[in-house]
């Protein structure tokens, strides 16, 4: 990492920014296209002494189930508190942001396992035990990854010189028309 001074190597720390992200974006391999496969994906996260687990859920079939089967090693990358910074002295910007990245290898959970993996993953959403329909649950796939390594990075204080800025809605964002 080049600036280190923004770097997040505290497991606290980097718990935290995870708490605050409400999308993990998952890399698998495809080598049928040549190209990294990415999906974003709701996640719930599940920390058993050092080890840090990223619980998913999907259909029990599709591509990334077919990817991962063929190779369950994965990136991940997720972040939050995107906000413009302006440079008024110098009219340059920046972005402020948090964010985690890293790698992990994927295990499906087991069926019986099934609605423990979907708790954890709702209880990243709700502060309170949410309920669900349980018929949902056999149509269900639970998989999670366990975090091999992963590292922070933020950029979040305004210095002198800096604003926060936040740019107006557009109109056609605003009539609620599509561009």
């Amino acid at each position: 990492m080049i600036r280190k001074d923004r770097e997040v190597t505290d497991r606290k720390e980097q718990l935290a920014i995870m708490a605050a992200c409400d999308v993990c974006r998952i890399a698998l391999n495809d080598p049928e296209s040549g190209f990294p496969y990415i999906v974003p994906l709701n996640f719930g996260v599940d920390v058993q002494g050092d080890e840090v687990y990223l619980y998913f859920h999907s259909a029990r079939v599709g591509r990334k189930l077919e990817l991962i089967a063929e190779d369950p090693r994965a990136s991940f990358e997720m972040d939050c508190d995107r906000e413009f910074i302006f440079y008024d002295e110098r009219m340059s910007c920046t972005m402020g942001y948090r964010s985690v990245i890293g790698h992990g290898v994927i295990e499906m959970v087991p069926d019986e396992e099934r609605a423990a993996g979907l708790d954890i993953l709702m209880a990243h959403y709700h502060a309170e035990e949410f309920p669900y329909n349980p018929k949902t649950i056999p149509a269900t796939r639970v998989w999670r990854l366990k975090v091999t390594d992963m590292t922070g990075k933020m950029r979040d204080n305004v210095h002198p010189g800096e604003s926060r800025w936040t740019p107006p809605t557009s109109s056609v964002a605003a009539q609620g028309h599509e561009a």
